[in-house]
């Protein structure tokens, strides 16, 4: 099994609190993560229609066979049980009794917040980081954007074309169904792949449902049930009182690039790197490497990019405390000093605010530029590991 970074964080808090709750995309490690670091413990998986019946019509009796906890997998499959679960570690005030996962935000977060707030630390497994493979070639990038990250494609030996085709019949087609019971599945579809063709774009939900030929509002449920499946996200822009007219509309990402590039239609490394998108795909992967390893810290990541009426823009930008990171990404492998235009505005606008920058390239040199640090792919963990 590949060590996953999330793990020590996932111990101190099973010494911290009664439930700890796992939740991440299908296919991200979660079972495999926490059935290693707590052998001891039974576990229980609510896909099987068997113990989700059981738990739908006798809950304690299905609770009861574990006296001293368990490791209960999808639990958004069977939410009910959390009030259940909240009264037995109310009475037992143990820690780390159960382990929960769970890959879908929307069906858990209410249920948590009611039944077990204070009780349960939440913390999200992504796909594997860069940091977490064996090893790593920097020059290998293009492979990795075709393979993407999930554990399993560097488990066994699967075409990633193939993996990402069943992924999305498998999880995010039976997800969605589940949640909007949509009756056009090629449209929805279709949707997907013309999501991916905007990845590290802004978003424009009317633009994309005139596109497709439904409504604003369709747009929005259908991009809020794949955020809450881990799809893919929004990163939100930043904007204050900087007397510009700021963008305030958020840019697409994809939680995996890996799928991002199988819709697409990118069959191959090769077709990967010709595609007029692979730029886009490559501040996607950078984007996500930084939220990993935020996450895997167990730290919520407080990320925004900046972009004003005049094409200023940087691509990330990290709050920490009343300080701003600034992180610009270039797929090329040659560096140019305009690369940095965005930083030194950025900097100057908010002048000590900036205490840091960093252009994040596909070269191999890494290179301090003041007031500004070159550096590749390489760096990111550092990077984020100065800041928590």
């Amino acid at each position: 099994m590949l060590t996953r970074k999330l793990a020590s964080e996932l111990k101190t808090m099973a010494d911290a609190y009664p439930v700890v709750t796992v939740i991440g995309p299908r296919q991200s490690g979660k079972t495999t993560l926490v059935r290693a670091l707590f052998p001891d413990k039974p576990y229980v998986s609510l896909e099987n229609p068997d113990e989700r019946a059981f738990a739908l019509a006798d809950a304690k009796g299905f609770l009861a066979r574990y006296s001293n906890g368990a490791i209960l997998d999808e639990i958004q499959r069977q939410p009910e049980l959390l009030s259940y679960i909240q009264t037995i570690v109310d009475s037992r005030k143990s820690k780390g009794m159960f382990i929960l996962t769970g890959s879908h935000q929307l069906l858990l977060h209410e249920s948590i917040t009611q039944s077990l707030a204070g009780r349960t630390a939440i913390l999200k497994l992504m796909p594997l980081s860069l940091s977490e493979l064996p090893s790593l070639k920097t020059n290998d990038i293009n492979e990795l954007m075709y393979q993407g990250m999930y554990p399993r494609l560097y488990d066994d030996p699967i075409n990633p074309t193939k993996y990402y085709r069943d992924y999305v019949q498998t999880y995010v087609e039976r997800d969605v169904r589940q949640m909007l019971r949509v009756k056009d599945l090629k449209q929805f579809q279709h949707f997907l792949r013309l999501c991916a063709g905007r990845i590290g774009q802004v978003f424009n939900a009317s633009n994309l449902g005139h596109d497709l030929g439904i409504s604003y509002h369709t747009v929005e449920n259908w991009i809020s049930i794949l955020e809450a499946s881990f799809i893919l996200f929004r990163l939100q822009p930043y904007y204050e009182n900087l007397g510009k007219r700021l963008s305030k509309s958020p840019k697409l990402y994809f939680t995996d690039v890996g799928l991002a590039a199988y819709l697409l239609g990118i069959l191959n490394v090769q077709h990967l790197s010709r595609d007029p998108l692979r730029g886009n795909l490559f501040e996607n992967f950078v984007v996500m490497e930084c939220i990993k390893e935020t996450l895997n810290r167990g730290q919520e990541p407080d990320f925004y990019y900046y972009r004003d009426s005049n094409q200023n823009e940087v691509d990330l930008l990290v709050k920490h405390g009343h300080d701003l990171i600034q992180i610009e990404i270039k797929s090329s492998k040659t560096f140019h000093p305009e690369f940095m235009n965005g930083l030194h505005y950025f900097k100057n606008l908010l002048q000590e605010r900036c205490p840091k920058g960093y252009l994040i390239y596909d070269g191999d040199i890494a290179q301090a530029v003041a007031p500004f640090d070159v550096v590749n792919l390489d760096h990111i963990q550092t990077i984020i590991s100065e800041l928590y």
